[in-house]
C-alpha cells in the first residue's frame, strides 16, 4: 500500500503500491531513474536526487542530485523541491506538515481513491477513482489560505482544486495539459 500513496504525490507517490495479482518483474537502478525523471520537466529532473522505496518502505538512493529536488519512480512518478519531499516525509509518518510552501511535478499523472481522505486505499462504497492527468502540486499549510478553488469529493480535474481540504494534508491540485 505504501507504493501507491507515494506515487500519488507520490501523488502523490505520492506515495503506496496497488496490490496486483502477479509482481512484477524488477526494474533496473536505470529503468527507475528514467521513470523518475520522467515526471518532471529535464530542466529540473536531470539534476534531482533519486529514492526508491522497497516494499518495506526503506528509502534507496539511485542517483544522488545536486539542485535539491528528489525524484520517485513508481506508478505515479513524482518530482518535488525541498520542503515538497519534507511534506512528503510528515505524509508518510502521519504528521503534521511544516508551515512552508512546497511544489510537486506529477507529469504522468495520477490516479487516487479519495479527494477527501488522505490515507483511503480504495473509493468509498459507489465512489470511483479520482484520475488526474499530468499536473503540478502547491503543497502546505498555507495552502488552506487560498481561496476561490472548487473542494470536495469529486472535482473536475481538468481546472485547478484543493485535493484533501480540510485535513493536514490539504494542497492544490493544477492540471497541466
Amino acid at each position: 500500500m505504501r507504493n501507491f500513496k507515494l506515487g500519488f504525490f507520490i501523488g502523490l507517490a505520492m506515495l503506496t503500491g496497488i496490490a496486483q495479482a502477479a509482481a512484477p518483474a524488477a526494474k533496473s537502478d536505470q529503468q527507475q531513474i528514467a521513470e523518475a525523471q520522467s515526471a518532471a520537466p529535464a530542466s529540473i529532473s536531470h539534476d534531482a536526487t533519486i529514492v526508491s522505496m522497497d516494499a518495506a518502505g526503506k528509502m534507496r538512493t539511485l542517483k544522488q542530485g545536486t539542485n535539491g529536488w528528489t525524484c520517485m519512480p513508481g506508478d505515479y512518478p513524482m518530482c518535488t523541491d525541498p520542503n515538497g519531499w519534507d511534506w512528503m516525509l510528515a505524509y508518510m509518518a502521519h504528521k503534521p506538515p511544516a508551515d512552508k510552501v512546497g511544489f510537486m511535478y506529477m507529469l504522468k499523472g495520477a490516479h487516487d481513491p479519495s479527494n477527501t481522505d488522505p490515507y483511503a486505499d480504495a473509493p468509498a462504497a459507489g465512489g470511483h477513482w479520482i484520475d488526474t492527468g499530468p499536473h503540478i502540486m502547491v503543497l502546505g499549510p498555507s495552502v488552506k489560505l487560498m481561496t476561490g478553488y472548487v473542494k470536495g469529493p469529486d472535482p473536475d480535474t481538468s481546472k485547478p482544486y484543493v485535493m484533501w481540504s480540510g485535513t493536514l494534508y490539504e494542497h492544490l491540485m493544477i492540471p497541466v495539459k
